[in-house]
């Protein structure tokens, strides 16, 4: 028979083992974590240099520093300083216009998507980024005919094109949703997904673009909820951005530095946060470092709050 203990030792061992369990379930919540980036606004001739200046600003995700063309030796000096520093080079950007009505603009399209993937698959990045493109003028611009069955189709034709092409083995292909091109909505994202019937296309996270009227812009945390519960499997980077209504006759909704807006920022790097892997949320579209630097402070201010740590 063991040795009889106390009832002063048994609650002081109780109460230990409860202080344990208490640690390590904050441990984890502790544990969730994001993988912050945005642009450096520096030029850099040594590769070392470049990832040091992502790091030196508390960044574990940057934006694609080389180009297609650059030479292999280059590109694999940045992907070993990448991997030296724990940085992970989030997106290579492929912005065209594969939709064009113009002939020669459309093939210039599909020829920079191709290479953008390929340089993507070459680097290791998350993913390689475009948005469908638009039937109008302007490269990114609504149109009547964007949101149709037909342009649907089109688009699934060439994403399969562009995979196909490029048969990418270490990344993805992925489109950002905008607010009047398809996929404009999570659940047609993923109607998409299924329609391409490619392993190695995925989703880009935009969630801001997603917003297109007064009932997503003011109830956008149901929103972004619905976007990771439908498409978290599939995401592979992010963008960070914020939104205001503007008080005139017509509904206008732009973008703000993350933290003037009226974006769920809470909810969404709950969300972030919880993703599988590597995936980068890159903050964009702001003007200068200053912004750049007000728009990260308050997306960790936010985190840390919520118990997350920043890579």
């Amino acid at each position: 028979m063991g040795k009889k203990i106390s009832r002063r030792q048994f609650h002081k061992t109780a109460a230990a083992s409860l202080a344990a369990v208490t640690v390590a379930r904050a441990s984890r919540v502790s544990s969730k974590s994001i993988r912050l980036g945005a642009p450096v606004f520096d030029t850099f001739d040594d590769p070392v240099d470049w990832a040091k200046a992502h790091r030196d600003l508390g960044y574990g995700g940057a934006y694609c520093p080389v180009k297609f063309n650059d030479p292999p030796e280059l590109k694999q000096a940045y992907v070993k300083a990448a991997k030296d520093a724990n940085l992970i080079i989030g997106e290579v950007g492929a912005w065209s216009n594969p939709l064009s009505r113009d002939e020669d603009e459309r093939k210039a399209a599909f020829q920079k998507n191709i290479e953008g993937l390929a340089l993507a698959d070459e680097i290791g990045a998350n993913c390689c980024v475009n948005i469908a493109g638009s039937r109008g003028e302007s490269w990114a611009g609504p149109h009547k005919d964007n949101l149709s069955g037909e342009t649907f189709e089109m688009i699934v034709e060439i994403v399969r094109h562009i995979i196909d092409e490029v048969q990418p083995t270490r990344t993805f292909y992925t489109l950002e949703a905008m607010p009047f091109t398809i996929p404009e909505t999570p659940e047609r994202y993923l109607e998409l997904i299924k329609a391409v019937n490619r392993q190695h296309f995925a989703c880009h996270l935009d969630p801001t673009n997603m917003v297109n009227s007064p009932y997503t812009f003011y109830d956008n945390t149901s929103l972004i909820r619905n976007a990771f519960q439908t498409l978290a499997p599939y995401i592979k980077s992010c963008h960070a951005k914020d939104l205001i209504m503007r008080d005139v006759s017509v509904v206008q909704i732009e973008e703000v530095i993350p933290g003037t807006g009226s974006f769920d920022y809470v909810t969404f790097l709950k969300e972030c946060s919880k993703l599988p892997g590597d995936v980068t949320l890159m903050i964009e579209h702001l003007k200068t470092a200053t912004e750049y630097k007000q728009a990260s402070d308050f997306i960790r201010s936010v985190g840390s709050a919520q118990g997350i740590r920043f890579i």
